[in-house]
């Protein structure tokens, strides 16, 4: 029952009682209630679902990197030309950070653990394959099936935090939770080098179906987080559907009606019949609610949509366009310029714990576990990174918002990285002339701690950014990400060897050092503009659901 005001106004004749119904109060969908509340669940509950998470996000990482050692012996074994051995590298990383898209818009139906279950069950069937490969063609393919089947949680993984902790814990929890990933790019040229000595090539695969099989046996007991009430597409589809519904029964029960009494009409009844009809086509066309309201989805009333119709209505993948999501998110320009800059960041991260692999072993003569123990020293700064600049971005986020009043915008999670901005570039230069000069490898060591650290702390905010700028649309954004990392890093990977080879790592990194200012000019832009592009961009997406 709503809430209600009662004033009393009193004149000479007469004393006259009113009864005003307040405003509702207006629920982004963020918020909606909904039933088992997975952001009120126990603080342990909630550690074990991002200590689960986190454990299957490091296949992706170890999947790219523990392959890179046994390179050598792979190419001997499969007869296999170096250009094809580029190609499954190169494959790999475009297919890992393209697949989130398909992903996503299968999650916002069916919900988050069904995509874990059927994306692991793929990977590992990549790996069972690629472990008995005969052929280079047949260890490209399965490659392709590893990279689709290891890409689901980097990107529904962030959505299932958005599910269970509100945004001013995200920062901290996006830091843990990719933390874990970067223990991949550290951990598996050791344990590629380490299996390739001890066995053989085939031995790095055997053992990513083993973590990868144990994974998926975790997430069996795993408690779906999605909810409905808080998915922007879900609830998108189930209005329309809702209302196609609603005007199929309107047209019955208006048959029947002039069967059974022939009455007259007013014109204040036609009136308001035509102007109800008319309403109703334009929902439909529209595919959406025409509540009057210039605000978007995301800022109408919760529940949207009642239980009974939450309940009957089934959705299916071709109630779903899984393009149009994307499209909305890349719509925004503020996602837009975000987007690259992350892009930018992690294409450095990845280009270069691959090129330093080739300094170490053509220039110091190291064998491949040792490059390992070498590349371990980003990792350990990554970690850090990622753990401690995301407390980082938390705390200056809840200092800003209390200082507004206890009002937040996305934008306020931007300022806390503006502190990393001198010292990432400086490091990245100083890693490539050292490189160049062929300094002790202490000194390589030390900038790959710095380089790996102040990099992960800008682009752990940028993350966490992305989330909090979409609200009902998080795994869609993720996704969307995902795919302009995967295209960035394919394309790093493709172009350092050839600018490597041509003016050394001293020019290789100073131009990374140019494009690291340019990545943080996107972040400083986003920070300053951003809010006023996401509020035109949202009043464009209300005026079209008028």
């Amino acid at each position: 029952m709503s809430p209600v005001r009662i004033s009393d106004n009193v004149n000479e004749k007469t004393k006259t009682t009113v009864v005003e119904k307040a405003t509702p109060e207006k629920v982004d969908i963020e918020h909606a209630e909904v039933t088992d509340d997975p952001r009120q669940w126990s603080r342990t509950r909630k550690g074990v679902i991002l200590a689960v998470i986190s454990a299957a996000a490091m296949i992706a990482g170890l999947g790219s990197n523990i392959y890179n050692p046994a390179i050598a012996e792979i190419q001997a074994d499969l007869n296999a030309p170096s250009s094809k051995i580029s190609l499954s590298l190169s494959l790999f990383i475009m297919i890992q950070g393209g697949f989130p898209l398909v992903w996503s818009a299968i999650s916002e139906v069916y919900g988050r653990k069904k995509v874990y279950l059927v994306s692991l069950a793929l990977g590992t069937l990549g790996c069972i394959v690629s472990a008995v490969a005969k052929s280079i063609n047949v260890l490209i393919g399965m490659r392709c099936i590893q990279g689709a089947g290891s890409s689901a949680v980097m990107s529904i993984g962030a959505a299932t935090l958005a599910d269970i902790y509100d945004p001013h814990e995200r920062g901290t929890m996006m830091g843990l939770y990719y933390s874990a990933p970067l223990l991949g790019p550290a951990l598996g040229p050791i344990i590629g080098g380490a299996l390739t000595q001890g066995f053989n090539w085939r031995a790095t695969f055997w053992f990513l179906v083993i973590f990868t099989g144990l994974c998926f046996v975790m997430f069996i007991f795993f408690k779906d987080t999605f909810r409905k009430e808080r998915s922007l597409t879900y609830q998108t589809v189930l209005r329309r559907l809702t209302l196609e519904r609603e005007a199929q029964q309107g047209k019955v029960q208006s048959s029947r009606s002039s069967m059974s009494h022939e009455t007259a009409v007013s014109p204040e009844a036609m009136t308001e019949k035509t102007n109800t009809a008319t309403g109703l086509d334009k929902e439909l066309q529209d595919g959406l609610p025409d509540n009057g309201s210039k605000t978007d989805i995301e800022g109408q009333i919760a529940p949207v949509i009642p239980p009974n119709d939450v309940q009957e209505i089934k959705l299916t993948l071709a109630d779903v366009n899984p393009i149009r999501p994307i499209i909305m998110v890349l719509a925004r320009f503020n996602n837009l310029v975000i987007l690259f800059a992350s892009g930018l960041l992690f294409a450095f991260g990845y280009c270069i714990t691959y090129t330093c692999s080739r300094t170490l072993s053509d220039k110091y003569g190291y064998n491949a576990l040792q490059i390992g123990l070498v590349l371990l020293a980003y990792g350990i700064g990554s970690i850090l990174g990622s753990v401690l600049g995301g407390r980082w971005s938390d705390r200056v986020f809840n200092r800003l918002k209390a200082q507004n009043g206890g009002v937040s915008t996305p934008e306020l999670r931007l300022q806390s990285t503006k502190y990393f901005f001198v010292f990432l570039p400086a490091s990245v230069i100083a890693y490539g002339w050292i490189c160049e000069k062929h300094v002790h490898v202490a000194a390589i060591c030390v900038m790959l701690f710095l380089s790996g650290f102040f990099s992960i702390c800008i682009y752990a905010s940028t993350l966490a950014y992305i989330v909090d700028a979409n609200v009902g649309r998080s795994s869609s954004a993720v996704a969307t990400n995902s795919c302009f990392r995967g295209v960035s890093a394919f394309v790093a990977a493709e172009v350092a060897v050839p600018i490597q080879s041509a003016i050394g790592d001293g020019g290789l990194y100073s131009l990374w050092a140019g494009l690291m200012v340019v990545s943080e000019a996107l972040i400083l832009v986003v920070w300053w503009k951003g809010g006023e592009w996401r509020a035109n961009a949202e009043a464009r997406e209300a005026r079209r659901q008028k």
